[in-house]
């Protein structure tokens, strides 16, 4: 009898260490700085806990679709934009040459498993062909030239990826910073052919692919003064018959900046035109600005004001879900990011995504899944 008493003396006393262990053990993994993995179901992907809410997606090139980083898209995202591939000098360098095999292996990975696909870009003035501009004598293109080309460019993309790339950022960053002086960047498309190839391109792209939705995609349009203008753009396209579907606020912000009120209010004034809003390019980098140069580096307190952005800005995407048709990462983690070589002088990493240089996820990643 004493035995038995003992034994489950023994059993009870070593089931209560157990509890107290698991409960040292789950708060361990967390601290003031963001959710424990210990927490939540591991096993789903980013794009699992926003099931109920929008499409996530990641900019991508075809290198990183391979190996440990394919595995973690094909885990974290339901949506993928090619980074840079399918803009207009990588896909035509030159008139009537075509570079199809890159953005093509991108799309394939999307259809084999099952993900949406945002075209990005169709009409830029970066990353163009300069032949685009020029006539055969190397003389500025006339304006029936100028838009012939890019009418034929918009015509054969859109063209060949109907019916697999769902959305397209037809017209990019074409709106000034300034809010003095035109309303317009002074870029070769305009001073060759005026304002009127704005409504052509997007009258082409629905031409070629009636289903595609077509988005207008521009930096900073937190900024009072630049978002009116977008509006105004736009609101006067709708007005003139043109297909435009959908604004993309591309979200390249920092720690610092823009507020919560300001992200809302981006959302609430493009959606009061009826039209898609879609975050397609997001990072946040921690420097403010490239004169933040005190105390540099991922420090705990640089961390921690991203963990609180992000924290911040997920819960207005999510407040604002019956507005928001998707959110897109530019880069998949810190390991590589366009936003490096634009910080401070002093530093060369800048830290702005979700995952690590490791591919783990960070403290930021636990509270964006936190609700």
């Amino acid at each position: 009898m004493k035995t038995k008493q003992f034994i489950v003396k023994s059993l009870t006393t070593l089931l209560s260490v157990s509890a107290i262990f698991a409960v040292i053990l789950l708060a361990s993994s967390c601290d003031s700085g963001g959710l424990g993995a210990g927490e939540i179901d591991t096993t789903k992907g980013l794009k699992d806990f926003y099931k109920k809410f929008f499409p996530i997606g990641v900019s991508v090139n075809p290198t990183n679709i391979e190996g440990e980083t394919g595995e973690l898209i094909k885990k974290h995202f339901n949506s993928i934009t090619a980074s840079n591939v399918m803009k207009p000098q990588l896909l035509q360098p030159e008139e009537g040459v075509w570079n199809w095999e890159p953005a093509d292996k991108i799309v394939d990975f999307a259809m084999a498993n099952g993900m949406k696909v945002r075209g990005h870009t169709l009409c830029w003035h970066s990353q163009t062909g300069a032949w685009m501009w020029v006539d055969t004598a190397g003389n500025p293109a006339s304006k029936e030239l100028a838009m012939a080309r890019l009418k034929e460019h918009i015509t054969q993309v859109v063209t060949r990826y109907k019916g697999k790339v769902y959305a397209w950022d037809v017209l990019n960053e074409v709106i000034s910073d300034r809010d003095t002086g035109s309303v317009y960047r002074m870029t070769p498309w305009l001073k060759i052919c005026g304002e009127e190839y704005i409504p052509a391109i997007f009258r082409w792209a629905h031409e070629a692919d009636p289903d595609a939705i077509l988005y207008y995609n521009d930096y900073n349009t937190e900024n009072p003064g630049k978002r009116e203008r977008i509006y105004n753009m736009v609101k006067k396209l709708q007005e003139d018959g043109v297909p435009i579907h959908g604004v993309g606020l591309q979200a390249h912000w920092n720690v610092g900046d823009p507020s919560a009120d300001a992200i809302r209010e981006s959302i609430e004034k493009f959606a009061s035109l009826g039209l898609d809003v879609q975050f397609t390019e997001l990072d946040v980098t921690i420097y403010t600005s490239r004169n933040d140069t005190i105390g540099t580096g991922f420090t705990p307190e640089r961390e921690q004001r991203q963990i609180d952005f992000y924290k911040n800005a997920f819960s207005v995407f999510r407040e604002k879900k019956e507005n928001i048709t998707g959110v897109t990462f530019w880069n998949v983690s810190d390991r590589g990011s366009w936003l490096d070589r634009r910080g401070p002088a002093s530093v060369t990493k800048v830290y702005p995504l979700l995952f690590d240089s490791e591919l783990q996820p960070k403290k930021a990643f636990w509270e964006v899944v936190r609700f």
